[in-house]
Protein backbone atom coordinates (compact mmCIF):
# COMPACT_ATOMS: atom_id res chain seq x y z
CA UNK A 1 0.00 0.00 0.00
CA UNK A 2 1.42 3.34 -0.97
CA UNK A 3 0.67 5.80 1.80
CA UNK A 4 -1.26 8.88 0.66
CA UNK A 5 0.59 12.21 0.85
CA UNK A 6 -2.13 13.88 2.93
CA UNK A 7 -1.92 12.81 6.59
CA UNK A 8 -5.64 13.31 7.27
CA UNK A 9 -6.54 11.08 4.33
CA UNK A 10 -4.06 8.53 5.69
CA UNK A 11 -5.83 8.70 9.07
CA UNK A 12 -9.21 8.13 7.44
CA UNK A 13 -8.01 5.20 5.32
CA UNK A 14 -6.18 3.50 8.18
CA UNK A 15 -9.06 3.84 10.66
CA UNK A 16 -11.57 2.63 8.06
CA UNK A 17 -9.46 -0.43 7.26
CA UNK A 18 -8.96 -1.14 10.98
CA UNK A 19 -12.70 -0.90 11.58
CA UNK A 20 -13.80 -2.92 8.56
CA UNK A 21 -11.13 -5.53 7.94
CA UNK A 22 -8.21 -5.82 10.34
CA UNK A 23 -7.92 -6.83 13.98
CA UNK A 24 -4.75 -4.82 14.60
CA UNK A 25 -2.47 -2.21 13.12
CA UNK A 26 0.25 -4.84 12.83
CA UNK A 27 -2.03 -7.10 10.77
CA UNK A 28 -3.06 -4.19 8.52
CA UNK A 29 0.54 -3.20 7.83
CA UNK A 30 1.60 -6.79 7.19
CA UNK A 31 -1.25 -7.48 4.76
CA UNK A 32 -1.09 -4.10 3.00
CA UNK A 33 2.73 -4.00 2.95
CA UNK A 34 2.73 -0.62 4.72
CA UNK A 35 5.53 0.73 6.90
CA UNK A 36 4.10 0.68 10.43
CA UNK A 37 6.75 3.14 11.66
CA UNK A 38 5.80 5.67 8.97
CA UNK A 39 2.09 5.35 9.77
CA UNK A 40 2.62 5.77 13.52
CA UNK A 41 5.05 8.65 13.02
CA UNK A 42 2.91 10.60 10.57
CA UNK A 43 -0.29 10.20 12.57
CA UNK A 44 1.59 10.90 15.79
CA UNK A 45 2.69 14.23 14.34
CA UNK A 46 -1.01 15.11 14.06
CA UNK A 47 -1.54 14.20 17.72
CA UNK A 48 -3.04 10.74 17.14
CA UNK A 49 -1.97 7.53 18.84
CA UNK A 50 -2.96 3.95 18.16
CA UNK A 51 -5.35 2.51 20.76
CA UNK A 52 -4.96 -1.28 20.76
CA UNK A 53 -8.17 -1.86 22.73
CA UNK A 54 -10.33 0.22 20.39
CA UNK A 55 -8.22 -0.73 17.34
CA UNK A 56 -8.07 2.78 15.95
CA UNK A 57 -6.06 5.97 15.97
CA UNK A 58 -7.49 8.67 18.21
CA UNK A 59 -6.34 11.99 19.64
CA UNK A 60 -4.00 11.76 22.61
Amino acid sequence: MELPADDFILLSIINTKLRDKYLSLHELCEEEDADISAVVSRLGALGYTYDEVRNCFSLK
